[in-house]
């Protein structure tokens, strides 16, 4: 072994307390990076892997009723690779166990199921085979929530009528890898549940046959799918069609390329952090380790070793605690990946979802984490390289004395002699001191953004369903209907109140900019659903025109005052050149409203409503239920709070595992810059301080001395952190500012206070193992001067 490689491990050996909080801060970096990094390559090559193998389709379209000879003239689009026409319908579901309806959603299946698109993983059972009767398949997330296995029956309203459909195996499908319900915005895999038939079955139950009302295609490599959408268009206009749209826009996709997006901004933000604090304390240790080794600097050169290789040997030292804490940090990366994936299982549905650490990850991880290392080294590393040996063999020449700012105002008497002390050391130090603060400041900051998370979610979910849906339960019927419908429900047991809705499926055209969106009409001053701004101020609804959310208005291009095209896409589909009256600054989704009774107007209709918002009496709820169950028309039943228990169950151990590791983090963070800060400071002024307790000084004074400065830093640092964290929470609010959801910027004070304690009691558990090093001081050894 080299000479000068075991001085390194001595000097490593000798520094071990602080190498080591250096590494756990490189290390907590590196998890991250690790973590982040290699869920999304898991994420992503099993995403892309079920595509492939199972066939996910390209292109989507849903329509009323198109006969079978029709798929043939899709098939001839140019650029389409492969057609599947099926059928698609909702029922309701009444299961055991549950009091509201479910929902279910019946595709068929065609008898070479395993040649087409959108194929089924088949957990267990069966397929369904030609002639069978009611049998199906279930989702597996459906059938998890209720305990279904093959061999069980579901009872469900099939077309008006009361069917029990026997289940023969349990399934999933690319098409559902995030299973939700259409126009909900929260999954409930309790009350949705996919079911799939048999082709046969499901026609005669629908009076189907010989028809179709949705089709999947596949497309030829460099096809143009805006191309083929708008000629499927054109096929589909006068069988009723909803409008085609490309995978980017088929919801389950929709969610998880959003979490593929957030992993990506958690690689490139949160192990910035670590590693710039790492390369912070790193530069000031090493520096401190160059200034107290000038002699064996001097005696290197004088002995013939170069400035390179001396500057090696320090950057050497930082490539072991690099190594180390790479080490160290992919462990904890695979495992925290590990339990991140298994998290995703809750909300994502693959066949097969396994964590897997690709070798090309840990080795960018220590790339990046040697490139931070040396970068927050390389200066003390110069210093070590220029240092003459002549005036290297010399001490290093003790700091000068200048009064402090507060003694040059003359404000000296005000304060005690150990708090000039303290004062004193840190205006000798500002950058030091300025940068320990920031790294503190950080680890408060991760905490705030840690925690905002969950009061984001908390403040949404209250907003959306307390402030915005403030009815009990919505109501869809299977076709608009009539106001006698309104009646009907009103008459029913338990409702208290009744308002109708709208809804209606159109693109919306700006320019060249189009979206396919719903545009809903509500009744003007309705209490059950309100238009709501995000500072809770309601949105009036003027009588003509349309109110678009902040995010539709974006994507458009378009502001108050501004005319659009709406191309509706149902019925009459009539085309309307419509005024923008109105946005609304919300947190869900990209939403289109007007008035009930305009909306009406441009589809030249009168009192055509698509759904009713319900207010209950929850101690008859029971009954209306049962009467919901059976009703016909009805499609779809979303009970508000059944929905949000199921949410925020899901959603809670998510949280629960996040807010731990940012905690984790945090406080490593902290100890490692007061740890550091507090060492340095100990081994640059132990002899002033061993001074002191010869001179009559106890232990406890000159701890208030050492430990002030610590205390100092941490006062200024807490409430920066506070600032930096609402800061940085400001950016995440922006970064998942989506399509699909916007998170709003809230922050509780229990959130502020959290983060505050946390940092102060690390901050405090590092002054206590200062203090312990204090009490063993050997004053003879300190007080030894070099002749």
């Amino acid at each position: 072994m080299k000479a000068l490689t075991r001085k390194m491990l001595r000097d490593l050996l000798h520094m071990r307390g602080q190498a080591l909080a250096i590494c756990l801060v490189m290390a907590s970096g590196v998890a991250t990076f690790v973590m982040s990094l290699s869920t999304l390559d898991s994420l992503q090559s099993t995403l892309d892997a079920y595509y492939e193998r199972y066939r996910f389709a390209e292109v989507f379209s849903h329509l009323k009723r198109a006969p079978q000879p029709l798929t043939a003239r899709i098939r001839e689009i140019p650029g389409v690779a492969q057609v599947q026409t099926r059928i698609v319908e909702a029922v309701t579901l009444d299961m055991p166990g549950l009091a509201e309806p479910a929902v279910g959603q019946l595709i068929s299946l065609a008898d070479r199921a395993a040649d087409g698109l959108n194929r089924l993983y088949l957990r267990s059972g069966l397929l369904v085979e030609p002639g069978s009767e009611r049998e199906v398949i279930v989702s597996e997330a459906f059938a998890d929530a209720h305990r279904l296995v093959p061999g069980d029956t579901v009872r469900a309203v099939m077309n008006g009528r009361f069917e029990r459909l026997r289940v023969v195996g349990v399934a999933l499908s690319p098409e559902f890898i995030y299973q939700i319900r259409p126009g909900d915005i929260l999954p409930d895999d309790l009350r949705f549940g996919v079911f799939w038939m048999h082709t046969d079955d499901l026609a005669a139950a629908f009076d189907m046959e010989g028809a179709f009302n949705d089709v999947a295609l596949t497309l030829m490599p460099g096809a143009d799918e805006e191309a083929v959408i708008d000629r499927l268009d054109r096929l589909t206009e006068r069988y009723g069609g909803l409008g085609a749209y490309g995978r980017d826009d088929q919801v389950s996709h929709k969610y998880v390329s959003n979490e593929i997006k957030e992993l990506r901004g958690m690689v490139a933000v949160v192990p910035v952090i670590f590693l710039g604090v790492a390369g912070f304390l790193l530069n000031v240790v090493l520096s401190r380790l160059i200034s107290t080794q000038r002699e064996q600097i001097a005696a290197l050169k004088a002995m013939g070793y170069s400035r390179w290789e001396i500057g090696l040997h320090y950057l050497q030292m930082v490539l072991m605690m690099v190594v180390f804490s790479v080490a160290l940090g992919t462990a904890v990366g695979a495992w925290m990946g590990s339990g991140l994936t298994r998290m995703y299982t809750l909300f994502f549905h693959f066949p097969v979802f396994e964590y897997e650490l690709d070798v090309s990850v840990v080795l960018l991880a220590f790339a990046v984490s040697a490139i931070a290392g040396c970068v927050g080294s390389v200066h003390a590393a110069r210093r070590a390289v220029r240092l003459p040996p002549a005036e290297a063999m010399r001490p290093q020449p003790p700091a000068s004395f200048r009064p402090t700012v507060v003694e040059r105002i003359g404000l000296q008497r005000l304060l005690s002699p150990a708090a000039r002390m303290i004062l004193r050391q840190l205006e000798r130090q500002p950058a030091r001191a300025m940068l320990s603060c920031l790294g503190i400041a950080l680890a408060v900051a991760i905490l705030v953004v840690g925690n905002f998370m969950e009061d984001a979610i908390d403040y949404g979910m209250g907003f959306e369903f307390q402030l915005v849906q403030r009815g009990d339960v919505t109501v869809t019927f299977v076709e608009p209907t009539s106001p006698t419908a309104l009646a009907e429900i009103r008459s029913r047991p338990g409702v208290q109140h009744v308002e109708p809705f709208r809804a209606v499926s159109a693109r919306l055209r700006a320019e060249h900019r189009v979206r396919r969106n719903a545009v809903m009409g509500l009744t003007p001053g309705g209490e059950l659903f309100r238009l709501m701004d995000i500072d809770e101020k309601p949105v009036p609804l003027p009588g003509d025109g349309l109110v678009l959310s902040r995010k539709l208005a974006q994507l458009l291009a378009v502001d108050v005052g501004d005319e659009i095209t709406v191309e509706v896409l149902q019925e009459t589909r009539p085309v309307r050149r419509v005024a923008v009256v109105g946005s609304v600054n919300d947190f869900t989704g990209t939403n289109a409203y007007m008035q009930f009774a305009a909306l009406n107007r441009l589809m030249r209709q009168e009192d055509v409503m698509s759904g009713a918002f319900l207010s209950i009496d929850r101690e008859r709820e029971d009954a209306l239920y049962t009467w919901l169950k059976n009703a016909p028309g009805i499609a779809s039943v979303t009970v508000k709070n059944a929905a949000l228990d199921s949410f925020r169950q899901t959603i809670a151990e998510t949280l629960l595992r996040m807010k731990t590791f940012y905690v984790a983090f945090a406080v490593v963070i902290a100890f490692g810059v007061v740890y550091n800060t507090a060492r340095i400071s100990l081994s640059e002024r132990s002899r002033d301080l061993a001074t002191l307790r010869v001179v009559g000084f106890s232990r406890g004074e000159i701890s208030l001395i050492q430990l002030g400065e610590l205390a100092v830093i941490t006062v200024i640092s807490v409430p920066l952190g506070l600032v930096l964290g609402y800061g940085l929470a400001a950016l995440t609010s922006r970064a998942f500012d989506t399509e699909m959801f916007r998170i709003p910027l809230v922050v509780y004070r229990s959130t502020y206070g959290f983060a505050a304690v946390v940092i102060t009691i690390a901050a405090i558990f590092s002054g206590l193992v200062v203090r312990r090093m204090l009490d063993r001081l050997d004053l003879v050894a300190v007080l030894k001067t070099r002749e």
